[in-house]
């Protein structure tokens, strides 16, 4: 395989350890015990951002799943393709009504807790890596970006101010106060089934915890209940390995930029 290519009938993951969005992809892999190649970029040379990478996902993020030739971008997106791609060991509801409230919970996913963990990673592991470069420096290499320039703009080399962090940790408990109320129904997010809905979540809240933001469910049993039950399943040790989480959980983010 060239630097740019795809097994021919396998399944390529291009992807980073610490990418939320690709972690969320990883587990789906897991799940289904399915054999990949492990291609991981190497976020210190900005690859996501090379120009080999960008003829596969114009957005400049990671993940990106290569199918043989097809190629299939979008966390969410990748994920339902494998679902559907690979019905063993399904993770989808067979129901259509119960399938549409598992992608009701996958759209609130994508457009409240992913975005919302961004801010305070980025406050308190992402913007260190920027504290010695020079701010031309910084604004040039933002400037190269895609999707997330405007983020980054935003961000700047110190981060965000407190009000954007306080009005992401309250839509990060929001998401755990909603999670609350459907667990209430069953062990899982829409019942009896581990579904693309539970896993969706599960990168935000190992994010959560290796941040200091575990206490955000405290209260809530629930919801502590389900995250015991998530790290007891093989595909969470498969996906988390070492290096792949923040913190005291053993990666060193400090080098590394979102590009989820």
């Amino acid at each position: 395989m060239n630097e740019a290519g795809a097994v021919e009938d396998g399944l390529t993951l291009y992807n980073w350890p610490t990418s939320t969005c690709s972690q969320k992809v990883r587990l789906v892999l897991a799940e289904k015990s399915l054999r990949w190649e492990d291609r991981r970029l190497d976020s210190r040379r900005n690859e996501n951002l090379s120009e080999w990478y960008l003829k596969l996902n114009e957005n400049g993020v990671v993940p990106t799943l290569a199918h043989g030739r097809k190629v299939i971008i979008d966390s969410s997106v990748i994920n339902e393709y494998l679902d559907e791609v690979f019905p063993n060991i399904p993770l989808s509801p067979t129901d259509a009504y119960q399938r549409a409230r598992m992608r009701a919970w996958r759209q609130f996913i994508d457009e409240v807790p992913t975005p919302a963990i961004r801010i305070p990673s980025y406050n308190r592991y992402i913007r260190h890596k920027w504290e010695t470069m020079p701010q031309h420096e910084f604004d040039a290499l933002v400037e190269r970006r895609t999707v997330r320039k405007h983020f980054y703009r935003k961000m700047g080399r110190n981060g965000s101010g407190p009000e954007d962090e306080r009005e992401a940790i309250e839509k990060l408990r929001e998401t755990i106060l909603r999670m609350d109320r459907a667990l209430a129904r069953g062990p899982w997010l829409i019942g009896d089934q581990f579904t693309l809905a539970d896993v969706s979540l599960v990168p935000s809240l190992v994010r959560m915890f290796d941040i200091g933001l575990s206490s955000l469910w405290e209260d809530r049993p629930l919801v502590a209940a389900w995250y015991e039950r998530v790290q007891a399943r093989p595909s969470f040790a498969k996906t988390f390995y070492p290096g792949s989480r923040y913190g005291a959980a053993g990666s060193h983010p400090a080098i590394e930029m979102s590009a989820c």
